[in-house]
């Protein structure tokens, strides 16, 4: 159910326009409920209507007009609140809708439950899918109703009649959703024959910017050196930045004049202090230091743990920073998968916020390593950047589940949006290096013993993997570590050890990127690989004794062959 509140001064137009029988969809309107429930209703009278409609404003009226001569009556004391059902809900009664109605104006200070001096309403409908509420805001004590919040108040309750009603459950916001375009804003850019409006248009350019920038000032440098795009930045008296606004060159008012928008008017998070809080905490990357792909990539699939196990500013900032790497990755991802990561970053922007408030220096390292990404071109093969996009796809699963938890319904729809392109994207990058991958497969023997490792560190998901084209791919990049001096078990149970592998459409291809990013890293030597025995050898002397009946099942033994 949908409600729309509105405000207004003339209790007589509003009811001559709910029982105006010429409107289309106008049948039948008549009272369903009202504050005393003995309200003259026009639509059921046996005399003249009008007359009926003029004695009900006058009984709705009564206490705005003793207001008025006392001075106290509010200058604006009609309040009109329209609720509608979804198409796809049952039909509802007249008693069902009065219902509704007496609990919608009770949860949003109207006329609370068992205040008799509440404010009189009715609930007319005239409708099958509808209601109209009409009520005066001045109560039987000549003050005036405190439903300061009243659509919010309102939404809630709504949200509860839905689940009671067994009727559709809208999907709600939480009030951090960026502004949406105005209908002058959208057949603007429809007659200029845009893609989308100015305000979208600058909305993403400014996220790019910032998702790009180390500093303050070289975000306004970015925004400067944007083609077609206009940027007024304020300064306090000492020279600092205080705020900014942006405009594009080709989008005008009448009197030819450049139509300016603030950061916060593009959305919540894009004021300039915001910004800087999460500048502020972005981690300087060394210029010769690990490759920041790979750091990228790492952190990322370190989200699904973070959500899971840190608490909620921390998992909220991780999910800002990982909106910030999907607005950077379309500035150095090839062509022919851009439209699909820009839908991926634009859907996406709607989960990086909540009510719940970010501690942004928890994600610093993600932060900086995108910024170095974009620094440090990607090989041709496109290796790197379908590795990055295999873990992106793990935490916005994980960040879909994460806000479906705290009932962020906008959030949960928009990540899983985001996952639609996510994967078509990844799909397109991931083949050509993959296939080059699996082209190197290694002989039979070595495939077998590689089969065994793997069946070990991964049992629940073993026929997937074996099934899995990219299996081939799989083998070749464990062999590749093994010639290298990596011990291939251990990078496997290294790699299997995280728990968003259960997400994966394809454990192998995760399985691949992630043994050829840890295989990246220098070969322990021996006396590290002497400390890391002792160190599992300890723990499991400490480990309490299993019931034989609560023990593992051991792995079974490994097919000659691997089945094709």
């Amino acid at each position: 159910m949908i409600a729309k509140i509105t405000g207004g001064r003339d209790t007589a137009g509003l009811l001559r326009y709910l029982y105006d029988t010429r409107k289309k969809g106008h049948t039948d309107p008549h009272l369903v409920a009202s504050w005393d429930g003995f309200a003259p209703d026009p639509g059921r009278t046996a005399g003249d209507p009008d007359v009926t409609r003029r004695q009900l404003v006058a009984d709705l009226d009564l206490h705005v007009e003793q207001a008025e001569r006392l001075g106290r009556a509010p200058e604006r004391h009609m309040w009109h609140c329209s609720i509608r059902a979804a198409k796809t809900d049952r039909y509802l009664t007249d008693d069902e809708w009065a219902d509704i109605a007496r609990r919608v104006v009770a949860a949003t200070g109207i006329a609370p439950a068992g205040d008799p001096d509440g404010c009189r309403w009715v609930a007319v409908r005239h409708a099958d899918d509808h209601i109209h509420i009409a009520a005066t805001t001045v109560r039987a004590d000549l003050r005036t109703a405190r439903h300061w919040n009243d659509y919010l108040t309102a939404d809630r309750k709504l949200a509860t009649i839905e689940r009671e009603y067994g009727l559709l459950q809208v999907v709600r916001g939480d009030r951090t959703a960026a502004k949406r375009p105005t209908r002058a804003e959208q057949e603007k850019a429809k007659r200029a024959g845009r893609p989308g409006t100015a305000r979208e248009r600058l909305r993403t350019t400014v996220r790019t910017a910032v998702a790009a920038a180390t500093s303050t000032e070289e975000f306004v440098r970015l925004l400067e050196l944007t083609d077609g795009i206009l940027v007024d930045v304020k300064h306090f008296p000492s020279g600092d930045i205080r705020g900014y606004t942006v405009a594009l060159q080709d989008d005008t008012n009448g009197k030819q004049e450049p139509i300016w928008y603030s950061g916060s008017a593009l959305s919540p998070d894009l004021s300039l202090p915001k910004i800087r809080q999460r500048l502020d905490a972005t981690e300087q990357q060394e210029r010769r230091g690990p490759n920041p792909w790979h750091q990228a990539t790492a952190a990322t699939e370190r989200i699904p743990h973070r959500l899971e196990h840190e608490d909620d500013p921390t998992a909220q900032a991780h999910l800002s920073a990982l909106g910030e790497a999907l607005d950077a990755l379309p500035l150095v991802a090839p062509q022919v998968i851009l439209p699909q990561l820009r839908s991926a970053a634009e859907q996406f922007e709607r989960s990086t916020r909540s009510r719940i408030q970010a501690e942004h220096q928890h994600a610093r390292a993600l932060r900086g390593a995108v910024r170095a990404m974009l620094r440090e071109s990607a090989p041709g093969d496109g290796a790197l950047l379908a590795m990055f996009l295999d873990a992106a796809i793990l935490a916005v699963i994980a960040a879909a589940r994460w806000h479906q938890l705290r009932h962020h319904d906008q959030q949960v729809v928009a990540a899983q949006q985001t996952l639609r392109h996510l994967q078509a994207a990844y799909d397109q990058a991931a083949a050509e290096p993959l296939a080059t991958r699996a082209q190197r497969r290694p002989a039979q023997h070595v495939v077998e013993r590689h089969t065994l490792h793997i069946r070990q560190a991964a049992p629940d998901h073993i026929e997937q993997i074996l099934e899995d084209p990219a299996f081939e791919a799989l083998a070749a990049v464990l062999t590749d570590a093994e010639q290298a001096g990596h011990d291939p078990q251990q990078l496997l149970r290294q790699a299997a050890d995280q728990r968003a592998m259960d997400d994966a459409r394809h454990p192998a291809r995760v399985l691949t990127w992630r043994i050829e990013r840890l295989s990246a890293k220098p070969v322990p030597s021996a006396r590290a690989r002497a400390a890391l025995a002792r160190s599992r050898s300890s723990r499991r002397s400490h480990e309490p004794v299993r019931d034989a009946s609560t023990a593992p099942v051991p792995p079974p033994k490994p097919a000659p062959a691997r089945r094709r």
